[in-house]
């Protein structure tokens, strides 16, 4: 089965900002740099139920797709995608106890069941280390199933956070992948 909107790679820039935590996802061009804008994400720094909106643009007039925890203020909750119709279109989690070494995560889209690990576990203890490194981070998500990869997240070195993503499995609509990418950065830390 294909997801409605399959997008095999893209990038995620954040934007540093008071109070907000903005990200645009841009299309990747052929040799790896920001083409098209594709959404503009927003989230509210400390809520007590995280939700982030994903808009077609900068002027955030119309909401594409969204993600919401299912529940308040919870280290290991659930996360809700879904569309501008608010039809669902998957849910990701944090594994608590697995992530206090190596952060783990879990991707649910329909057909398919996955779960994220950091690529590094060196890094990983690093990073609880050194908070304020911003050392990069890779992802890969595996199928529980098959074990095949269906989706990675690069974090490239930079000033800003960027991320380079790759979502080699069709079943995995771009706005899931797209909220779990942003959700690896402004969830990370949780």
């Amino acid at each position: 089965m294909t997801a409605p909107m399959h997008l095999p790679r893209f990038l995620v820039r954040q934007r540093v900002t008071l109070g907000v935590n903005r990200y645009e996802i841009h299309a990747a061009t052929p040799d790896g740099r920001e083409g098209e804008l594709l959404a503009f994400a927003q989230q509210k720094r400390f809520a007590f139920k995280e939700q982030v909106s994903f808009y077609a643009d900068e002027s955030r007039t119309r909401r594409v797709f969204s993600f919401t925890a299912r529940q308040r203020l919870d280290v290991g909750a659930r996360h809700d995608v879904v569309d501008e119709g608010g039809q669902p279109l998957g849910s990701f989690g944090k594994k608590f106890g697995a992530s206090l070494l190596r952060s783990t995560w879990t991707l649910e889209a329909p057909g398919l069941a996955a779960t994220g690990r950091e690529r590094n576990a060196a890094v990983a203890i690093l990073r609880r280390v050194f908070d304020d490194v911003p050392f990069p981070f890779h992802f890969d998500f595996t199928d529980d199933a098959d074990g095949a990869t269906v989706l990675t997240s690069d974090r490239r070195r930079s000033i800003r956070d960027r991320y380079d993503v790759s979502v080699p499995d069709p079943r995995i609509d771009f706005r899931l992948a797209a909220s779990m990418a942003v959700a690896l950065d402004a969830l990370q830390s949780r």
